[in-house]
């Protein structure tokens, strides 16, 4: 599948459609209370940048943001792709997209939380795939059977 990644206001009733279709997705597997949610509001906030990913037809199959945290750390937000589109690396496009700018922001370490259980276990593969490793809990996501945290260190970027 050809796709392109690029990054785009959430603040479209397509992106609302992946944010709507990821909340659906999570909502039931972990209480509410453990589920850290962005909106598409706080998404267009100017210090997250979203990416969307689009198919050939130009429709919105996939999403991920960049939250910069300080000047050297940034969180993955937000990441979602259609099952429909599940496999086909999509989430890995995203994923490396995000980290890449990053890595140009001179960003240098990258982290994420996530949910645990059956229905995460694909993220958690893309995650670890990517070089993410296993932590603890970062700012002030509290510790909890709910949650799943990464990091990843990523160097800076290449001189031309």
């Amino acid at each position: 599948m050809t796709v392109t990644i690029a990054i785009e206001t959430p603040l479209q009733d397509d992106v609302r459609g992946l944010v709507e279709e990821l909340n659906a997705h999570l909502i039931p597997l972990s209480p509410l209370e453990f589920q850290f949610k962005m909106t598409v509001e706080q998404m267009a906030g100017a210090d997250t940048t979203v990416f969307v990913a689009r198919n050939a037809v130009g429709e919105a199959v996939g999403c991920g943001a960049l939250k910069a945290i300080s000047a050297t750390e940034g969180e993955v937000k937000r990441m979602y792709t259609r099952p429909s589109v599940r496999g086909q690396r999509v989430g890995s496009a995203l994923l490396a997209a995000i980290t890449e700018l990053a890595r140009s922001k001179g960003i240098s370490h990258l982290l994420l939380e996530t949910g645990t259980g059956p229905g995460m276990s694909e993220a958690h593969r893309l995650y670890t795939n990517a070089g993410f490793t296993a932590r603890g809990p970062f700012l002030d996501y509290p510790d909890s059977e709910w949650s799943a945290f990464f990091e990843k260190q990523i160097g800076q970027p290449a001189v031309a």
